[in-house]
């Protein structure tokens, strides 16, 4: 395991491809292999790449490769595709789409599967984002399956995060709903070439303006706060702004059109993040989150080993009626916090 993480190291594409199978399935060692890496990370710029089923995002992220390659930056990609709730397995279809990269040395796609894990993730997906930037990846593109509203992992492993809409994926109230519209670092209207383009846009302005008030008073602590007038001009007017502007570029991915400005767009949020205290004071957040998923994490898989048993038998006295389920998790809690 130490010798794959020292070939990660020293940015061998096939020890790498290695270590990231092994955080994947979890497999003896993936720990302390993250352990050994952790020291080496915190260079890549991780973008994170999502939006409803259907608006473009394998293609688009294709052409950010392609933008991203032309100034030489090396390249990581995670592509999360859905597991099937009855057979388990899963397609990992979207690097189709990113093909032509896959001779190119200084491109790693890796996909993955949800395996039912629920956000737009897969659970490893934010150690395998440690792993490619141990590598020596300039930027990580994490691409979610189609997610809906409330599935915002994402924003929580990602520095930035680009949500991707299309015309036609839904009305004007669709646009208003809370979720992923409101944690967006960066909007892209993809198939801009489309009728309702411009409606789209509209409908996107049009909950920011809606929104404002609220998402100052929440979003200004997470220095994420929206100002509509601006919305659509390419974000904080200054990357010293303490209020970043979420900007709306629109983009025809399977001809290119727009990822330019759409990669110029992503470059000023990760100056904002970096030159503001806010943008700042984020980071921090985000990383505290990760402690906090990885607690989550270490408690229930040590529970869910120290208490097998006694979980069995909880099962069976609540199929019998004989406790409720709350008064079961309360037991187990107590046998567990008293070993």
């Amino acid at each position: 395991m130490m010798d794959l993480a020292q070939g990660v190291l020293a940015h061998d594409t096939r020890a790498c491809a290695r270590v990231l199978r092994i955080v994947d399935d979890r497999l003896p060692g993936y720990a302390e292999v993250l352990k050994t890496l952790f020291p080496s990370t915190g260079r890549a710029f991780v973008v994170g790449v999502t939006g409803n089923p259907g608006a473009g995002k394998s293609t688009l992220t294709d052409r950010l490769i392609q933008e991203y390659r032309a100034r030489d930056a090396k390249i990581g990609v995670i592509a999360v595709d859905p597991s099937s709730p009855y057979s388990g397995g899963a397609i990992l279809g979207d690097r189709i789409r990113m093909q032509r990269h896959a001779t190119d040395p200084k491109v790693f796609i890796r996909s993955v599967a949800t395996r039912g894990h629920l956000g737009g993730l897969s659970r490893s997906a934010r150690d395998m984002v440690r792993v490619l930037d141990a590598w020596g990846a300039d930027v990580i593109l994490v691409e979610t399956v189609g997610v809906g509203q409330d599935e915002l992992e994402v924003t929580r492993t990602a520095h930035t995060t680009l949500v991707v809409m299309a015309p036609g994926m839904g009305d004007d109230v669709q646009a208003l709903k809370a979720g992923i519209m409101e944690s967006a670092d960066v909007f892209a209207v993809n198939k801009a070439d489309r009728d309702g383009a411009d409606s789209t846009v509209r409908d996107v302005e049009l909950m920011i303006a809606l929104g404002k008030d609220t998402m100052i008073k929440m979003g200004k602590a997470k220095g994420h706060v929206v100002h509509s007038e601006t919305a659509g001009l390419g974000g904080a007017p200054d990357a010293n702004e303490e209020i970043w502007t979420p900007p709306i570029f629109r983009c025809v991915a399977t001809r290119g059109e727009g990822v330019k400005e759409l990669v110029l767009g992503l470059d000023r949020h990760r100056a904002w993040l970096a030159g503001t205290e806010a943008g700042r004071a984020r980071r921090t957040e985000r990383l505290a989150e990760e402690v906090r998923e990885a607690l989550r994490e270490a408690l229930i898989d040590a529970a869910a080993h120290d208490l097998r048993d006694e979980m069995r038998a909880a099962v069976r006295d609540v199929a019998e009626k004989r406790v409720d389920p709350y008064t079961a998790s309360e037991q187990l809690v107590a046998r567990f916090r008293g070993r």
